[in-house]
């Protein structure tokens, strides 16, 4: 069930309407932040979780490593967990320091959980009372919250296993037993990924209607990213200005070297908001767009609208210094097997460079598809039409399986980019932050080149030509690894090295991605000559070559290498580090591929890199640190998440399996894992909900997120009243609201207009659309509109009641200030 919370903390917009020379919008004046309602039973002491000083043993640990030990359930890591050997009566206890009370008890299950268990006190460890039991559980990964709520202090807790979820043992990564209620979390800014330190003030800055934004050194790009996304929302002129001491601005973004934080320079900014205004340091343009970014989400969620909204642009007053963990946080986009259109893909930087994500590695070639054009160089000696890569295989996608059944809702899109259309993408991505790294997967995943070239046709090549063609057929299944390149045919290195030339010639970046995965069918000695002869083209390009890691043990550029771990044995990755100074790109599929369903609800998508759904707490609690062994913080260049098309078909579809769990992507390449929290996260996801709705993102409704709910209104009034007496004249008041409510449908959410004199109003909330998830879809904004005639000028308070299945989940004040006429 979907649950839908209201901010504790409702902003009242008050508005005050002025009369323009015909009738037009609500004037923002004021904002003034309620107080949270008082604790229903403040005298209760808060818990405590008493697990934390505790002994934690087990009946077993899996393969009798350290990295499994029982200690790893309550040392605060959700990334490290206990895990059992492979028999269903397995035990984990903790001794606690000394005898306590029990009130409830969480535990964490990673992916192994139990399908069922007993939770067993004791005070001597030898004898054991059975408080609860759970049976019957079919979701994996979660959490199980056991109230007991005992005054009778026990000196041990236990979970006893009575049946594992699969043929593994339990894992458990956190077991906590509360004292007594747990206290309600610190209510968190709806900041992600979360800054490395925040400190809150009491008070908030409103933006003012004649608000300047002030650039100095190289921050005007970050400025203009800034009026860009507030002056339609506002409807403030906004002027990006250069700095002039005689005048204050509201907005006022530096870059010179020494505001970063010290050690910080790339990326790192600091951000002040106090009742002066806004003030935004860095030593580069992106460390200054960084400060950009957070500034947006201290903003109301409406910022993110395309049309002006009479809101009050309010924010809390904050000191930030802030940079990042890793230098690399990227997100992949599969075009090759399902194509996306420019306009698409800059969608899709859209709502990625809001999270300060930096790298969109896209991928290019594959079996189903070509998509970046080539031009026939003057020297080719083997006569290849390159042109024939996008004429042919840029018609070609996904299609079927091997068994003949389409795979995702439609056929795979079809298409490609032309060198300029290509330009224009990396030019979009470096205006926001980000740098394009291009994949050309070689030597497998190549159909789509052999379908297109005759010459790449030849004895060591795989798949053979049909009879009577001169070029492999086309592969529209997700039946990979089959198709290789032939490492004894010339034209194989003049077509690698042609293609990596005019790659590198578009690509600004430091960074080409040759692929190098899931070559099944080419030969070992093959392998390691072709792709060695890719990696010296990068190298000698003045590139730093990428690759999966299949490719760690090839001869790599000394120092100068990339491998982008995905799944398999994790040595070879380790001895790339050791021996030739290789750093790693971590996109592990049980946390970073986002098409496996993310719980049993899709009908789409797959389980296999977690052995059930990857979740967003699972794509949330891992430390890439500690993820290979051997391979430490200083050797990762950063995470990726990545969205493959063997079903995903438009960024719509792209987005519902990308987004909430690129959040958890975003954090981990961002905030140091000693600043992450799984229940903060969700909290500060929960109220990311309504920014992400009016961005037009259209998200994964999670199940244990509770969806916060934003109403903002368009306020106009008809005309100014007379004020003489025996004036019969009327004004008449306008309220347009929209509402953003993730994971509602239609019929289930209703609003009302509750007036200071007591006349209320229902307010009819309707969207073209509703959240399904077999269709990927997450219902759009809602809008209302509602009409009040007044025939006294004056203040009306007016605030909208938005329920859901009848509970009311928010509150949203307004004052309507209607004008009169002398």
């Amino acid at each position: 069930m979907i649950r839908i919370r209201p901010l504790p903390v409702t902003i009242a917009a008050a508005v005050s309407v002025a009369l323009l020379a015909a009738p037009g919008a609500a004037a923002l004046t004021s904002a003034t932040p309620s107080q949270p309602p008082a604790s229903l039973n403040a005298s209760a002491p808060e818990g405590v979780d008493v697990a934390r000083d505790a002994v934690a043993t087990a009946s077993s640990t899996e393969l009798d490593q350290d990295r499994f030990a029982p200690a790893l359930v309550n040392d605060g890591d959700p990334s490290t967990r206990w895990s059992s050997k492979y028999v269903d009566d397995s035990w984990l206890q903790l001794a606690l320091a000394k005898p306590s009370p029990v009130h409830s008890v969480e535990i964490d299950w990673p992916n192994a959980c139990a399908r069922a268990f007993s939770l067993q006190t004791s005070v001597d460890g030898t004898t054991w009372k059975t408080v609860a039991e759970r049976t019957g559980q079919t979701t994996c990964p979660r959490t199980d919250e056991i109230v007991i709520d005992t005054d009778q202090p026990v000196s041990f807790v236990r979970m006893q296993g009575a049946q594992r979820w699969s043929q593994y043992g339990y894992s458990i990564s956190e077991m906590r037993v509360w004292n007594a209620p747990k206290p309600e979390p610190a209510r968190q800014l709806p900041l992600v990924p979360q800054p490395v330190d925040v400190q809150r003030g009491d008070g908030a800055f409103t933006l003012p209607s004649d608000a300047r934004i002030e650039a100095s050194g190289a921050a005007r790009g970050a400025a203009q990213a800034l009026r860009d996304v507030l002056h339609p929302s506002t409807g403030y002129k906004l002027p990006v200005v250069a700095s002039d001491p005689a005048v204050e601005s509201a907005i006022e973004i530096d870059v010179a070297e020494g505001l970063a934080p010290a050690g910080h320079a790339d990326e790192g900014y600091v951000l002040d908001v106090d009742a002066d205004g806004v003030r935004i340091g860095a030593d580069t343009a992106a460390g200054a767009l960084n400060g950009v970014q957070t500034l947006r989400q201290l903003l109301p969620a409406w910022a993110e609208s395309g049309t002006r909204t009479d809101v009050a642009w309010t924010m809390p007053y904050v000191a930030i210094e802030d940079y990042p963990r890793f230098a690399h946080r990227g997100l992949m986009v599969d075009t090759a097997r399902s194509f996306y259109t420019v306009d698409e893909i800059k969608r899709i930087i859209d709502s990625a460079a809001p999270l300060k994500l930096n790298r969109l590695h896209l991928h290019l070639t594959d079996d189903q598809g070509w998509r970046l054009a080539m031009d026939t160089p003057a020297e080719n000696p083997s006569g290849i039409d390159y042109g024939l890569l996008t004429e042919v295989s840029g018609s070609t996608a996904m299609t079927y399986n091997a068994a003949g059944q389409l795979m995702g809702t439609e056929l795979g899109h079809t298409g490609f980019y032309t060198k300029d259309d290509y330009r224009s993408i990396v030019d979009y991505a470096a205006r926001n932050g980000m740098t394009v790294i291009p994949e050309i997967d070689l030597p497998g995943h190549t159909n789509a080149a052999l379908h297109a070239i005759p010459q790449l046709n030849s004895a060591g090549s795989f798949p053979k030509p049909e009879p009577g063609s001169d070029t492999a057929p086309h592969q529209g299944t997700g039946d990979v690894g089959r198709s290789t390149l032939d490492s004894e045919n010339d034209a194989t290195y003049e077509f690698i090295r042609t293609v990596l030339r005019q790659v590198a010639e578009l690509t600004p970046g430091q960074y080409l991605h040759i692929g190098g995965d899931e070559a099944h069918t080419t030969s070992h000695d093959a392998y390691l000559k072709m792709v060695a002869f890719a990696n010296a083209q990068v190298a000698d390009l003045g590139k730093t070559v990428v690759g999966w890691n299949e490719y760690a043990g090839t001869d790599l550029p000394q120092d100068d290498a990339v491998v982008q771990y995905w799944t398999g044995g994790t040595a070879p990755t380790a001895a790339a580090v050791k021996d030739q100074g290789a750093k790693v790109i971590l996109s592990p599929a049980n946390k970073a591929y986002l098409p496996q369903k993310q719980d049993g609800r899709q009908p789409l998508g797959g389980t296999w890199a977690c052995g059930t759904a990857c979740t967003l707490e699972n794509a949330y609690s891992w430390n890439p640190a500690t993820f290979i062994a051997g391979v430490g913080e200083e050797d990762v260049l950063g995470v990726e998440g990545a969205v493959w098309g063997e079903f995903i078909r438009g960024v719509d579809q792209m987005q519902f399996y990308a987004f909430p769990r690129l959040l958890a992507v975003a954090e981990t390449g961002w905030t140091p894992q000693a600043g992450k929290n799984t229940a903060e996260f969700l909290q500060r996801v929960a109220d990311s909900g309504p920014r992400l709705a009016v961005q037009g993102v259209n998200f994964f409704p999670t199940a244990t997120v509770d969806w916060t709910v934003s109403a903002a209104p368009r306020v106009t009034v008809s005309n100014a009243l007379n004020s003489a007496p025996g004036s019969n004249a009327q004004a008449t008041v306008t309220l347009k609201w929209r509402v953003a409510a993730p994971a509602t449908k239609n019929g289930e959410i209703t609003a009302r207009i509750v007036w200071a004199d007591g006349t209320t109003a229902d307010v009819p909330l309707t969207a073209d659309g509703t959240t399904d998830i077999a269709a990927m879809t997450l219902n759009p904004i809602y809008s209302g509109e509602t009409r009040r005639k007044v025939s006294t000028a004056g203040d009306y308070p007016a605030p909208l009641e938005v329920s859901v299945a009848g509970e009311k989940v928010s509150t949203t004040p307004i004052t309507v200030s209607v004008p009169g006429s002398r």
